[in-house]
């Protein structure tokens, strides 16, 4: 089997097997010479890094001699899957060895160096031809890529486990009752805060994430949250509404075109999934893609290789993957909307996305991110929302989610006069569609909070909904700001 069949396909010269048996008398040399080998090259590593190396010779000997093993054993016997494995280990090794990059690419030169010493005065004498030492330059080359490979990737695993330690570590330290907000996510109810946690438990790795939820539950939102927790801030995040293309033109969209593909097609387009390399691609409404455009999605998924339209060339590409579906996924599959395997390697992560229903305590909070976020766009300037007005917004059962509340405050907003949200300033269909207080889900009795509770309750939701500034919560509560600092002390609550 050649090289270019290999998983990884991370191969710029590829070495067919037709010269690695021609090769097979060098490996069996250096077999013969290892000792040797291992010598000569100790000494040029030494001679490179002298003044510090990071391996003492008996350390030397235990991880290049593997290297040396799995470079002949393995292809004496034409066995490419066990030398990838190998070298790979061996990569994984250095890093537990503490042994820096810049000594690694070295040492992978100097036993190209240490090994042509042994078996170059022999050659001439094995009638092997000058195209060995192109042979074996090709073969170096692919145990550099595949050594190099596996240390940067062990590497860049170990710096995102560290990372995701810290973030965990910082997020004990906070009271998780007290957090209300994640990149750009509002709402301190249970299920949200459950929600922060599920995103910053999947944000690590590279592992696949489908968000599950209604219309207008903020599915993006969730995407670019995970996107964000995992430090990925200036790596690309590319969106794709898979629903919003036609059959025809979503597989040039996601995976490129090379010039010449189409008729007018007069340059490489990199297509999306190239396009988000290093960051996240999110593939919103994922079953309303084709399902040969899943066949394709799931060969990327599995090899992380990307193939353009109308080209035969693979290219390798390092994307976290993050699809969402308004619909449950299992009855998607069952429907025949998702593909069942498509559906598994997508469903490494699940996060499902509360409706706004399930958090009516959210929404005085959501309803004052919208405020703060129509300021300034030419709308009338709101500092508050009246109380009735506020209790209709949170009866309401909001079937269209955050986008439908959304909409309702910027109706608001439009209509209406003074500095306060009235109850009239709202859509006739909220105020109509509003839970009676007293209707069947109301709290039973035994579930009613006491005075000081609701009074604590209400106080909260005015400082969410002012981001703590305690003047403007005065305000909006119609008390005076000293009256404010006497309850928060009285209460407990002046963090």
């Amino acid at each position: 089997m050649p090289f270019n069949k290999l998983p990884t396909r991370m191969y710029m010269n590829l070495l067919t097997e037709e010269e690695v048996h021609e090769l097979r008398p060098v490996l069996e040399l250096l077999r013969e010479k290892r000792g040797g080998v291992l010598d000569r090259w100790h000494a040029l590593y030494l001679h490179h890094f002298g003044h510090s190396p990071c391996l003492d010779r008996a350390a030397f000997d235990d991880l290049f001699g593997q290297d040396l093993d799995a470079l002949v054993d393995n292809l004496i016997e034409v066995d490419f899957e066990g030398f990838e494995a190998d070298v790979t280990a061996v990569g994984h090794r250095l890093i537990e060895a503490g042994v820096t990059f810049a000594e690694v690419v070295a040492s992978l030169h100097l036993l190209e160096e240490s090994a042509g010493e042994q078996f170059r005065p022999k050659v001439y004498e094995l009638s092997l031809g000058s195209n060995v030492y192109q042979s074996f330059d090709k073969l170096s080359h692919c145990r550099m890529i595949l050594l190099a490979n596996a240390y940067y990737a062990g590497r860049e695993a170990e710096v995102d486990v560290r990372l995701h330690d810290l973030e965990e570590e910082a997020a004990r330290l906070a009271p998780p009752a007290e957090r209300s907000a994640l990149h750009g996510l509002v709402g301190a109810s249970q299920p949200m805060r459950q929600l922060y946690k599920e995103i910053a438990a999947a944000s690590g790795g590279l592992g696949a994430i489908l968000i599950a939820g209604e219309s207008g539950t903020g599915k993006e939102l969730i995407a670019r949250a995970v996107h964000e927790s995992a430090g990925s801030l200036g790596r690309p995040f590319v969106p794709l509404n898979c629903a919003a293309l036609p059959r025809e033109l979503i597989e040039s969209e996601l995976f490129g075109y090379g010039k010449g593909a189409y008729t007018g097609a007069r340059a490489e387009h990199l297509g999306l999934i190239r396009a988000a390399a290093g960051g996240t691609l999110f593939l919103d409404e994922v079953t309303e893609m084709a399902p040969e455009t899943q066949a394709k999605l799931l060969r990327v998924l599995e090899e992380y290789m990307v193939r353009p339209v109308g080209t035969l060339k693979e290219i390798p590409v390092r994307v976290r993957f993050v699809a969402s579906t308004n619909r449950d996924p299992e009855k998607a599959v069952e429907a025949g909307l998702l593909r069942k395997d498509l559906y598994h390697r997508l469903n490494v992560f699940r996060l499902t996305v509360p409706p706004l229903r399930s958090r009516a305590e959210d929404v005085p909070a959501i309803a004052g991110h919208f405020l703060a976020l129509f300021a300034g766009r030419g709308l009338r300037q709101v500092t508050a929302i009246d109380g009735d007005a506020l209790a209709i917004l949170q009866r309401y059962s909001w079937p269209g989610n955050v986008r439908e509340l959304r909409n309702a405050i910027e109706h608001a907003l439009a209509g209406g006069s003074g500095n306060r949200i009235a109850l009239a300033d709202l859509p006739p269909h909220v105020v109509r569609g509003a839970r009676p207080s007293s209707a069947p889900g109301a709290a039973p009795v035994d579930q009613i909070p006491t005075m000081e509770e609701a009074e604590g309750a209400l106080i909260r939701r005015a400082l969410i909904a002012t981001d703590g500034n305690k003047q403007q919560a005065a305000r909006l509560l119609r008390i005076s700001r000293h009256r404010l600092y006497d309850r928060l002390r009285k209460l407990g609550l002046e963090s």
